[in-house]
């Protein structure tokens, strides 16, 4: 975080409120990933201990989850540019609560998956596209690091999850868990929602905190003003939004089936108790952790497409080690490959569309991104279940998904930056030829 130094004797300025948004998101991620998301794999493996589920049907509530993201995300980014981010966050929390009381009251599978899908909607709504969408406009040159400050609260969330969650598991059960985790996401969750302002603009400020004395912030301020914008139909009709949306997709094959089924795998297939399992997750946030804030660094100067195809050869081969380690030495070296690959290439997934397709309407073509993005986090997590409950074995399914993210790198090659709207060409082969005709009168008239 930044902030500007005042000459000796002025008044020293306040810290640029866009970081305080970005650790209020923060915030909101760490109780997100805390009650559902990083907790998840901690809840399945309690639930087949009591109710003997199978991995397929505990991955299917996963595939719920990422199938109402996958719906819910165009109308979601309508919302987000209509009503603002605050509103739409908090509705999240309170649905988010109320899924997860529902959730502490489960008997049956049935039960369970509507419990699921309630606090996916709310997860959903105070989660990823919301926050992002936040940072998208209060961030220009800082963008990438400011949106893996936003992500550092879910890798908070699973380097504490044997500490917190696993820990109340082991002390006081699930259920009475999940309850705690309910009272505490309101009491929590709803005040940071105060935090948030839509725009800088409502505040009386610039992106990324510029001064208005600064001598080029008229310039730059005029630039945003004329930026390239894609509207959502004209994104959809170029090739790079396909791509990036298939590479991000292809990505999280793994990380979705990794959430889910990394402590199942631990646990039943490697003899690992809840608690040490827990310790894998948390090795693998932590490296997301130092991925995210790294990447989010080297984001803002370097190819942001490069670095995510870097990223995911590494997912692919860091996947491949977690498959078929014969020691927890392997098991180490590849959790801390695929923390680094998933928290490098976090922050480039939302970067990258906002730099090929503006910010005028990212939240709708973000949110339309979604439906590409669901196709690896519904089908990882139903082939490891799937492998696993014909096979007996977790490898054949994650050496499969291993590959599928590798292909991402070749996506991410072919996402070549968009031509321009054809209406933008045309406004300037317009502007260009007023100024020739300009030019000639004034041309004409000093004759």
């Amino acid at each position: 975080m930044t902030s500007h130094r005042a000459a000796p004797g002025s008044p020293r300025r306040a810290i640029f409120y866009g970081w305080w948004i970005a650790l209020a998101g923060a915030g909101l991620q760490l109780i997100n990933g805390s009650v559902l998301g990083q907790a998840f794999g901690s809840y399945a493996v309690a639930l087949r201990q009591d109710f003997h589920w199978s991995t397929t049907s505990l991955s299917a509530a996963s595939a719920l989850r990422e199938m109402e993201t996958g719906v819910n995300g165009p109308w979601q980014g309508t919302l987000i540019d209509r009503v603002g981010s605050r509103r739409v966050a908090r509705v999240g929390v309170i649905l988010l609560a109320v899924g997860l009381v529902l959730f502490s009251r489960v008997q049956n599978l049935p039960q369970f998956y509507g419990a699921f899908i309630v606090m996916a909607v709310g997860s959903s709504l105070m989660g990823y596209l919301t926050l992002t969408s936040l940072m998208v406009h209060w961030f220009d040159r800082r963008r990438s690091t400011a949106l893996s400050l936003n992500s550092v609260g879910g890798a908070l969330a699973g380097m504490l999850l044997p500490f917190t969650v696993v820990g109340s598991i082991e002390a006081y059960g699930w259920r009475a868990t999940v309850l705690g985790s309910a009272a505490i996401l309101l009491l929590v969750g709803l005040p940071l929602c105060q935090v948030f302002i839509d725009t800088p603009a409502q505040k009386g400020l610039l992106p990324d905190g510029e001064s208005p004395d600064d001598a080029f912030a008229a310039e730059r301020e005029a630039n945003r003003a004329n930026e390239l914008s894609f509207t959502l139909r004209e994104a959809l009709h170029t090739p790079a939004f396909w791509w990036v949306g298939c590479g991000h997709g292809s990505a999280l094959f793994v990380v979705a089936a990794i959430n889910v089924h990394l402590q199942l795998f631990l646990t039943i297939t490697r003899g690992y108790s809840l608690h040490e399992a827990s310790l894998v997750t948390s090795l693998i946030t932590s490296m997301f952790l130092i991925g995210n804030i790294g990447g989010g660094i080297i984001g803002d100067y370097a190819n942001k497409r490069i670095l995510a195809m870097c990223c995911m050869g590494m997912h692919m081969v860091g996947m491949l080690l977690i498959a078929n380690s014969p020691n927890t030495a392997m098991l180490v070296v590849g959790s801390v490959i695929h923390g680094l690959a998933w928290g490098g290439r976090g922050p480039q997934m939302a970067a990258i569309r906002a730099e090929y397709f503006g910010r005028a309407s990212f939240g709708k073509i973000m949110g339309v991104s979604n439906g590409i993005i669901i196709i690896g986090t519904i089908a990882g997590p139903l082939i490891a279940g799937y492998m696993y409950d014909t096979t007996g074995s977790y490898r054949i399914g994650f050496d499969v998904l291993a590959l599928m993210s590798g292909a991402g790198s070749i996506f991410f090659y072919l996402a070549k930056p968009p031509a321009p709207p054809a209406r933008y060409v045309e406004a300037q082969r317009a502007a260009a030829a007023e100024t020739e005709a300009d030019a000639e009168v004034e041309v004409s008239g000093a004759h």
